[in-house]
């Protein structure tokens, strides 16, 4: 009797890698980098991503399942910040290997903290030392991947750049190293377990942000109330949700051009991502209180790790 549990190709490899670190530091680019494509969502302000988000990719007998997590802050005052810490903390269990974003030459307290919660994981951990071709002093590399070589027993240390892809080769050869022989968990050709409707929600969420990151708090949601195909078009109907009656006209904007402006660009994403002519609908509602409730949070699908 053959045992399925081993894999018929000896050389078959697949396991899960958690991209963790600070806000900020470009976890969500170096997800998307190594994809080849967009799929985690990306602004400049820190705490953009608020999911765990499983990116997939297949090269031949490898398979590497990536988790992009939210940053992991020190500060927890709202139900919202709680919900992100824990879904960046349950990345840590049960993976093969984890990768450490930390930011150029820097080092601050809330890096300190992922490297307290990554030294009781008991996985390997690469150090991933990104945006290096920004460094205005190059000389400053050397002794700072010293000072971080003393900080925990890393498995690599890799100096790269997930924007440029610089160095990602190095990495991605690192994290197969570390993947246990198995079969593999997802078909060849599927690059993530999220669905259309919640990259659409994203989608919306990120043009919000980039477009009014100085302007608004971290205190708005996206809703997908309609996700059908008609007549070669995929109709979309996206919520959007506020706390306060300012934020609402703030993100309308004089005579509903904001609101415009974000539904365009969105519904190119949304073109290139799902390959069809698409009707996007966005309205905005005030919700009051739903960052600071852990029922609306649950309802908005924040704590479905």
């Amino acid at each position: 009797m053959t045992d399925i549990t081993q894999p018929a190709n000896p050389d078959s490899r697949c396991g899960f890698v958690a991209i963790v670190g600070r806000p900020n530091v470009g976890k969500s680019t170096l997800l998307n980098h190594i994809l080849g494509q967009k799929l985690s969502i990306t602004s400049r302000k820190p705490q953009t991503t608020r999911h765990q988000v499983l990116g997939i990719k297949t090269e031949g007998a490898v398979q590497a399942v990536y988790v992009d997590t939210p940053g992991m802050h020190e500060d927890e005052p709202r139900a919202l910040n709680r919900v992100m810490n824990k879904a960046a903390s349950a990345a840590l269990v049960d993976v093969d290997v984890a990768i450490f974003v930390v930011d150029q030459t820097s080092w601050t307290t809330g890096d300190e903290l992922v490297l307290e919660k990554l030294q009781r994981a008991g996985c390997p951990v690469i150090l991933a030392v990104n945006k290096v071709d920004q460094l205005d002093n190059k000389n400053a590399l050397l002794p700072h991947l010293d000072m971080l070589s003393k900080k925990m027993e890393f498995a690599e240390i890799i100096p790269l750049s997930a924007l440029k892809g610089a160095n990602l080769d190095a990495l991605e050869t690192a994290v197969s190293r570390f993947l246990p022989q198995s079969i593999h968990f997802y078909p060849d050709d599927q690059i993530t377990d999220r669905t259309e409707r919640f990259l659409a929600a994203e989608m919306v969420r990120e043009k919000i942000t980039r477009q009014l990151g100085a302007e608004l708090p971290y205190s708005i949601a996206v809703e997908i109330e309609e996700f059908r195909h008609k007549d070669k078009v995929l109709h979309i109907s996206a919520l959007i949700l506020v706390e306060r009656d300012g934020q609402k006209k703030i993100v309308i904007g004089d005579k509903g051009e904001r609101l415009r402006s974000i539904g365009q660009e969105a519904r190119a994403d949304m073109e290139r991502m799902f390959d069809t002519k698409v009707m996007l609908r966005l309205w905005v509602k005030v919700k009051r209180g739903w960052a600071d409730s852990e029922r609306a949070l649950k309802s908005l699908g924040m704590n479905d790790f």
